[in-house]
């Protein structure tokens, strides 16, 4: 599936040129799931956005509010719009040392997508047993790396 564009704003987050990850902050499994992607993320190219941040409509044009809320997207600098599974080679090529592990992703990008798929729709089944300090620091680290 190819990328979707849109026109991005020009600055966005804290700094302009880092990509944006937009996801539901009103989920436990989104935020902690997240926040473990941050972590890798030692040279801050990722910038979360959630999608009740009101950026979000704009950054994902006129993405219907359903599709919008069923997955995370990346929005590259270039307005490139990547969205679920779609969105895990381009995330992984942000992160130092995923390279080797984006190839496969998009080698595997019809797994990664059906795989993504089951996830996000057991969102709230996978984020019943995280604890709610789990899902605490989680918000803290994702509120820190704006």
């Amino acid at each position: 599936m190819t990328a979707v564009r849109v026109q991005a704003p020009a600055r966005v987050g804290g700094e302009a040129g880092r990509a944006l990850v937009l996801y539901d902050r009103d989920c436990g499994f989104c935020r902690w799931s997240l926040a473990q992607v941050l972590a890798w993320d030692r040279r801050r190219r990722l910038c979360p956005v959630s999608l009740q941040d009101p950026r979000a409509r704009s950054l994902l044009g006129d993405m219907e509010r359903e599709r919008m809320f069923a997955s995370a997207h990346l929005v590259t600098p270039d307005g490139a719009v990547h969205s679920g599974g779609d969105a895990i080679a381009p995330i992984l090529r942000l992160l130092p040392g995923g390279a080797p592990l984006a190839v496969v992703a998009g080698a595997m990008s019809g797994a990664a997508r059906v795989g993504y798929n089951w996830v996000a729709r057991n969102r709230r089944l996978l984020g019943r047993p995280l604890p709610e300090w789990a899902k605490a620091r989680a918000t803290a680290r994702i509120d820190r790396h704006v």
